[in-house]
């Protein structure tokens, strides 16, 4: 009985999370959480301040959870090809953990960064965004990666291409996380031509 309220916070949450994903969070009621959840709207009161406070609980355990696996990468002595995959693979690895905050994220960013409660977002934003293009710049810095190419347009491409994933990718036996990880580290850094003989 003594769980109740963590495990009645728990589902608020997960809920929440997925009708946010779904609908937006400024299109996302409260009565319609507390529908979804099984609550009189004054309930959810005892559990969060405000809707807010719920879309925060989401967000931030996705941004604190990803910047935590980044800075691991960051820190290892890999080169900056093996470095650039483990961040691929983080962050696929984080989308599923975490697919509806990702999705909030994606979606989401803009109008949350507007209200005050949310204002971490930007530094969030920037920390990702740090840690792709410092491994990036190390691969040109290497001469492994292509200097003609602004870091910053590689990243967006990479990062969106990964996260978005969130909302096709399913892996499999056959297909796993890891080996789209590779295949798409194999296309970014490689291209799609076939390699010479």
């Amino acid at each position: 009985m003594a769980r109740e309220p963590v495990d009645r916070r728990e589902h608020i949450i997960a809920s929440s999370a997925k009708l946010f994903a779904r609908n937006g969070v400024a299109a996302t009621t409260v009565r319609q959480i507390a529908d979804e959840v099984g609550i009189l709207s004054g309930s959810l009161y005892h559990h969060f301040d405000s809707k807010e406070a719920i879309v925060d609980e989401v967000v931030s355990s996705f941004l604190n959870d990803l910047r935590a696996r980044y800075e691991k990468i960051l820190t290892s002595d890999q080169d900056a090809r093996t470095r650039l995959h483990d961040l691929v693979v983080t962050s696929l690895e984080v989308v599923e953990a975490h697919p509806h905050a990702t999705e909030i994220y994606q979606n989401d960013v803009n109008y949350l960064s507007q209200l005050s409660r949310f204002a971490y977002l930007r530094k969030a934003g920037r920390d990702v965004q740090n840690a792709w293009l410092r491994v990036i710049q190390a691969g040109i810095a290497e001469g492994v990666f292509r200097s003609d190419i602004d870091p910053k347009i590689l990243y967006r491409l990479m990062r969106d291409s990964v996260w978005m994933s969130v909302r096709w990718f399913k892996p499999t036996k056959e297909y796993t996380r890891a080996q789209l990880a590779t295949d798409c580290t194999s296309i970014f850094l490689d291209g799609l031509a076939k390699p010479s003989a």
